[in-house]
């Protein structure tokens, strides 16, 4: 599931699993570390799994790789990605290719800790626009996004038909998820569970025509009339207890308040269909388009991208490796065994025919929108979230103020 953490960086660590000196590990000169080339090159490979088989998906697909090239792949499992990312570059040995969260990209970029290799992708054009700016840096496509996930309404078909609904009850406005949530809510059951999170939180923003910033994200736009409305609606419904967040029914995340019964609808992204296949396999649920807002429908997009390390010396080999890992048949693969959709746009057809309970989640990949990736904006987003926590009591128009300031500040500190 997708999950946020913040960077710890040391002066001296290792990746996970590895023992290494506190030193370089690369012949460095002004160009760069000197690359490999050449068959039996060994790389590193770090991700952050979602689980069992998102782990045996990339393990069998490098693997693959590796045995029609000729190289080696080792698949290291990160405990905390964001840390462990940070540690190995201050240690000067990063793995070679690594998952990079698009929370996180722009840190990374700009920090000069990433090989941008957008220009070696004949055809990059086939990923997702919306993903491509995502992960695009200083006019740089820097790395492919290697799935793609938005958020969706998902009921617990159970709890829906006792009381007494229908599929011609499915909400498609604000006002309809409002009395819907409220018809949902009884004994143990809270209508509607999600994370107090501007990565779900944000949809009512987006839906009452608002964001964080512009479309290129030079300038805050988090002081509006649009945002406030937005996050007053999920301010209406937490008041009315029609709307919890899943800390509040006592579970980690709205998955597992759905498959324990705790809620009869959340807002969650398509990780959901392998958590719930593991964890709460009898549960049947059913993926909707979320509600639209005052100004139409809106939800949020996220990937990570398969980033490559500038200080690796297997630059050619990374690249090779991560064209496999995105090609069409292997984006479809993953599909298969993790739940999430591709990042290319020519094969979302296909997946859609072979997942039709994931249509909810596959429409609202036209009009989708990425997080905020500008260079130093975590801690904006992280006190945003934490005054998200008190938006049952609190006031929309507070917390947005102080999100203006401080992005404001951020912004003008990057540029």
């Amino acid at each position: 599931m997708f999950r946020r953490s913040t960077v710890a960086v040391t002066a001296c660590a290792v990746l996970a699993a590895t023992t290494t000196a506190c030193s370089s590990g690369f012949d460095k000169s002004k160009d760069g570390p000197e690359q490999d080339s050449g068959k039996n090159q060994s790389l590193r490979v770090l991700i952050a799994t979602s689980g069992d088989a998102e782990t045996k998906a990339v393990k069998s697909a490098t693997s693959a790789w590796a045995k029609k090239t000729g190289h080696k792949v080792t698949v290291q499992l990160a405990k905390d990605m964001d840390q462990q990312l940070a540690q190995a570059f201050a240690g000067n040995r990063p793995p070679d290719a690594f998952y990079v969260n698009s929370d996180q990209f722009a840190n990374y970029a700009k920090g000069g800790s990433l090989y941008a290799y957008g220009d070696k992708i004949p055809d990059a054009e086939d990923f997702s626009p919306e993903l491509r700016k995502a992960f695009t840096y200083d006019g740089k496509l820097v790395c492919l996004p290697k799935d793609s996930s938005t958020l969706g309404l998902v009921i617990n078909t159970e709890k829906w038909k006792d009381a007494g609904l229908t599929d011609k009850d499915y909400p498609t406005t604000w006002d309809e998820l409002e009395k819907t949530a409220d018809k949902l809510t009884s004994g143990k059951t809270t209508g509607l569970v999600t994370t107090n999170e501007y990565q779900r939180l944000g949809v009512f923003m987006k839906q009452a025509g608002g964001w964080i910033t512009n479309s290129d994200e030079s300038k805050m736009t988090a002081d509006s009339k649009e945002n406030a409305e937005g996050l007053g609606f999920a301010r209406k419904l937490l008041r009315s207890g029609s709307m919890k967040f899943a800390k509040q029914v006592d579970t980690g995340w709205a998955g597992e308040a759905l498959g324990k019964g705790k809620a009869a609808m959340i807002i969650e992204g398509n990780w959901l269909a392998g958590a719930m296949k593991a964890d709460f396999p009898d549960v049947d649920y059913k993926v909707l388009p979320l509600p639209a807002g005052p100004e139409g429908k809106a939800t949020l997009a996220f990937s990570n991208c398969w980033g490559v390390a500038k200080e690796s010396t297997h630059h050619e080999a990374a690249v090779d490796m991560i064209r496999h890992l995105t090609s069409k048949k292997e984006q479809l693969a993953s599909s298969d065994a993790v739940g999430v959709m591709p990042s290319r746009d020519s094969i979302m057809k296909t997946f859609a025919e072979e997942h039709p309970e994931s249509k909810g989640w596959v429409e609202g990949n036209s009009y989708s929108q990425s997080p905020v990736t500008v260079p130093g904006f975590t801690k904006v987003l992280d006190q945003f979230n934490a005054d998200l926590q008190g938006l049952r009591t609190g006031s929309p128009a507070d917390i947005l103020s102080t999100l203006q300031r401080n992005g404001e500040q951020a912004i003008k500190k990057g540029d």
